[in-house]
């Protein structure tokens, strides 16, 4: 029997515990490739939990490639190549490899959402799991069309060392863009960035020290929170509402916010006012002033992640926290990845002279600058209005696909299951009924060729094990209905499962939510 001690008291959750003692016994030697794991029901059992919580630790160990489950055989410990097994500490002089693991500086997360996405995508017919413009719509020709241009014109300039804070050219395309959205100030400068990500890396490198305090939305985009978990921060969540509270508004809750900000010492405040990652929500425009009013009036910095703005599907434009701006406290980031194409690593970030320089200074000792090659084809790619002529596609074709899903969700799932409405974006969030655990949901449906991102994924306090995102920008529109279909029908047959192990006297309640 597997050597497991579990502390149900601890903070960490049960099937963490799980999962972080089985990786532990991969490590040092005690179980090997091809050893064979106790069944879900059996360890369940022994350890005296719900079979659930063992099936969520497989489910993620199974995701990082560490086990593998095999019909009618059992589960396996199977070499992902990653894990070298070396159950000896390293000794001076005797010619092994050194532990890798016991020198790593910091104890970030294992990017299971990411591997989630990536593992096992042979069985996958259908993924709602990544938010991701689809590849057969990307401009490849006009692109080439403006690599060969830039080149011949060019090439020997953008291919020497370039300016830190970007590319003229780009630069003189993208500032004249956020001029006309209202978002470049008089007193505002543009940094270029390798894309949305090491903006915020950026950030919390210029701003932020060990121990800090930075309030942010949760549930919230992962890479943000793994970006702020590195600098060794304190993160303070905001709750999001997925619906619109009475009295209130969708979105950050700015009445705890307010609340954050009176009881502790923030030094930033980060947060997605537009389709938020990964409910989809929307504040609106009078919620932004006083959002902007509370953030002044503490002297704390906003970092408003920028990234889904333009895809909105109808309605006229919003405009961002940064175009309300009268004080100088937003610092907008935004990237060409979900607009255009996911590979192309440029961003940009917005902002006072004074901030702009320093996380110029920042990324200069980073990376130097971003790819001229890359900026100066997007730079021609602009010129020509390619970039505007696939914009308008996208958000047509986006709106399209959201109204699909929106649609198949009302026809196919069962009462009491409820869903946001974003209107633009990449991705929708679900909540299921009270007691439900999407990580147990997504076990079964990756039976039936489905995956979709469980909601544990993106919080970093307080949990909501019934809620789930399904991002539908990457699918045409049948695999969409296919894919709601699949999820409808296995959550019908674990709600079922559910009804009959409930006691009597609950199962009319029950039987209302089938």
């Amino acid at each position: 029997m597997l050597p497991l001690q579990l502390q149900p008291q601890s903070h960490i959750p049960l099937y963490v515990q799980i999962r972080d003692q089985l990786k532990a016994l991969v490590h040092n030697g005690a179980l090997r490739p091809g050893d064979r794991i106790p069944a879900s029901r059996e360890l369940a059992a022994n350890l005296g939990v719900h079979r659930t919580t063992v099936a969520n630790a497989y489910a993620e160990l199974e995701s990082e490639g560490l086990i593998r489950g095999h019909v009618g055989r059992g589960t396996f410990i199977q070499d992902n190549g990653e894990l070298k097994l070396t159950p000896a500490p390293p000794v001076l002089g005797n010619g092994g490899g050194v532990r890798w693991e016991t020198l790593f500086a910091d104890e970030r997360g294992e990017e299971s959402l990411s591997r989630l996405c990536q593992a096992n995508t042979a069985d996958v017919q259908i993924s709602f799991a990544i938010a991701k413009p689809p590849s057969d719509t990307f401009p490849v020709e006009e692109f080439r069309a403006s690599c060969n241009a830039v080149l011949k014109s060019e090439g020997a300039r953008i291919l020497q060392l370039g300016a830190s804070d970007g590319y003229a050219p780009f630069k003189e395309e993208l500032e004249e863009t956020l001029r006309g959205e209202g978002i470049l100030g008089k007193d505002d400068k543009v940094l270029v960035t390798a894309g949305g990500q090491q903006s915020i890396d950026l950030v919390c490198k210029a701003f932020l020290r060990p121990g800090d305090t930075v309030a942010m939305e949760n549930p919230a985009y992962p890479g943000a929170i793994a970006s702020f978990t590195g600098a060794r921060v304190r993160l303070l969540g905001v709750p999001v509402h997925a619906t619109t509270p009475i009295g209130g508004h969708a979105g950050l809750d700015l009445d705890i916010l307010e609340s954050v900000l009176l009881q502790n010492r923030v030094k930033l405040i980060l947060v997605t006012p537009d389709f938020q990652n990964p409910t989809g929500t929307t504040l609106p425009v009078a919620a932004r002033r006083r959002l902007l009013e509370i953030a002044t009036r503490y002297q704390v910095p906003i970092i408003e992640d920028h990234i889904y703005a333009r895809l909105r599907g109808g309605g006229g434009r919003i405009p961002s926290l940064k175009a309300l701006d009268r004080h100088g406290v937003v610092i907008q980031v935004d990237s060409i990845s979900k607009v255009l194409f996911p590979g192309l690593r440029v961003g940009w970030c917005v902002g006072p002279a004074n901030v702009i320089e320093r996380l110029r200074l920042v990324k200069q000792v980073t990376d130097l600058h971003t790819d001229q090659l890359a900026q100066a084809a997007l730079a021609e790619f602009m010129r020509r209005g390619y970039l505007k002529k696939h914009l308008n596609k996208m958000r047509t074709a986006f709106a399209r696909k959201l109204l699909v899903l929106e649609d198949a969700l009302a026809k196919h799932m069962p009462a009491g299951v409820e869903w946001t409405r974003p209107g633009g974006g990449m991705c929708l969030w679900v909540t299921l009924p009270p007691g439900l655990d999407s990580s147990e949901l997504l076990i079964h449906v990756r039976d039936r060729g489905v995956l979709f991102s469980p909601g544990r994924f993106f919080y970093f306090q307080h949990p909501a094990p019934n809620t789930l995102r399904l991002s539908y920008s990457s699918l045409d529109e049948r695999q969409i209905v296919r894919g709601v279909m699949s999820l409808a029908d296995t959550l019908k047959a674990e709600m079922r499962k559910r009804l009959r192990g409930a006691p009597r006297d609950a199962r009319p309640a029950l039987a209302l939510t089938v």
